[in-house]
């Protein structure tokens, strides 16, 4: 149930990027303007993640999670009725607020129920509700977008979130807020490793969104195809996203800095290549399977290597890196755009190579202190939790 409700927040997160010319043509603003939606939601994050972790922190979980899940339904439903552009923003901002609070909360119960050397496998099923959505959410939105106009998805998101909030409410186990305090979860903040982690999780997704969020301007605009091949498109990568983030789990149980390291390398290559494979539909499709395989991959790793660190007080860590999470799509979707518009949409791919060596030159400082911590840390965090 947590991967589903996961599923419903990575839907509405991802599937403004592929409605962008819907939302340009009604709202009558430009595609880079449109792509703003985007930049919105991951703000919204950024600043409200940490204050709402820190605000819940000693909240029961089950209610918290209830709650989250309520006021990101809300959110969803302004953008269904927004008749404005502005509007539409301060609908994406309401969602977004839920949004770190809520994937912490989820990774944090996922940690606390499973055995040491099966972390970085636990991460990767909640988180593989992401994947479902690009995978799943995301092309059944912009088919029903195309169809019933680009509001019609978020009235859908609003309703299923509604749904999880039933369900949840019916299967998950009441639990006690963790034993720790505000002080315990800032020392864990001012740990070296944990800021690092989290700078490479900020530059590694803003190479990732400086291509995704135009990704279906790209294919339709520079492949030439048809809207409803550019939602198959979106499939394609959602598969490689739902492959590449349980194979990374896996793989980071066994060895955390090799997976580190092959994930960005390997993201810098697809990156350099995505210009110049646009040119051809088959070469197009293999590197948009290819894009989704290890953009997914750094969800799983990303969040392992800092659980590594976290010790006992990782809940703070865990929300400020999944605004680092959205600190990147933040970036790399306004990176795009002032490409696009300065009429380098083929481009894109290139900026978003560097970032990707950017990002792995930035975990280097992270990850041989990951070799020393692969033991005790994790248990160590959920024994605290447990107590």
């Amino acid at each position: 149930m947590l991967m589903a409700s996961v599923f419903v927040v990575g839907t509405s997160e991802y599937l403004i990027a592929g409605l962008l010319p819907q939302v340009a043509a009604d709202l009558d603003v430009t595609l880079s303007t449109a792509g703003h939606a985007v930049t919105a939601y991951a703000l919204g994050v950024v600043a409200g993640g940490p204050l709402v972790t820190i605000a819940t922190v000693r909240l029961p979980r089950k209610g918290l999670a209830l709650g989250l899940l309520v006021l990101f339904a809300a959110g969803n439903g302004i953008c269904a009725f927004a008749g404005s552009y502005g509007l539409l923003i301060a609908g994406r901002v309401v969602a977004s607020l839920s949004h770190a609070a809520f994937l912490t909360l989820a990774l944090m119960l996922t940690v606390r129920a499973v055995a040491p050397d099966r972390v970085g496998t636990a991460i990767a099923v909640v988180g593989s509700g992401f994947s479902a959505a690009t995978l799943l959410g995301v092309p059944v939105g912009v088919l029903v977008g195309d169809g019933a106009g680009w509001r019609a998805p978020f009235a859908g998101l609003a309703v299923l979130a509604l749904a999880a909030v039933a369900l949840l409410a019916a299967v998950l186990p009441r639990e006690a807020a963790p034993d720790t305090s505000v002080a315990a979860e800032l020392r864990t903040m001012l740990r070296r490793p944990v800021p690092v982690v989290i700078a490479t999780t900020a530059v590694g997704l803003a190479a990732t969104s400086t291509v995704f969020t135009y990704l279906a301007p790209a294919l339709s605009r520079i492949t030439g195809f048809a809207p409803a091949a550019v939602s198959a498109l979106l499939l394609v990568y959602g598969l490689g996203g739902l492959a590449g983030g349980l194979v990374a789990g896996r793989l980071a149980d066994r060895s955390l800095p090799a997976t580190v390291r092959v994930t960005f390398a390997g993201l810098a290559v697809v990156l350099a290549l995505f210009p110049f494979a646009l040119g051809w539909p088959v070469a197009a499709v293999a590197v948009v399977l290819a894009f989704g395989l290890l953009t997914s991959a750094t969800t799983p790793v990303l969040q392992s290597l800092l659980l590594r660190h976290a010790g006992g007080a990782p809940t703070l860590a865990v929300s400020v890196n999944v605004c680092a999470f959205n600190i990147g799509i933040a970036a790399g979707s306004a990176l795009g755009g002032g490409l696009v518009a300065a009429g380098g949409l083929r481009w894109l791919g290139l900026a978003a190579a560097a970032l990707a060596l950017a990002a792995l030159a930035v975990s280097y400082a992270a990850v041989p202190a990951a070799r020393r911590a692969l033991s005790g840390s994790v248990p160590a965090a959920r024994a605290r939790g447990r107590a």
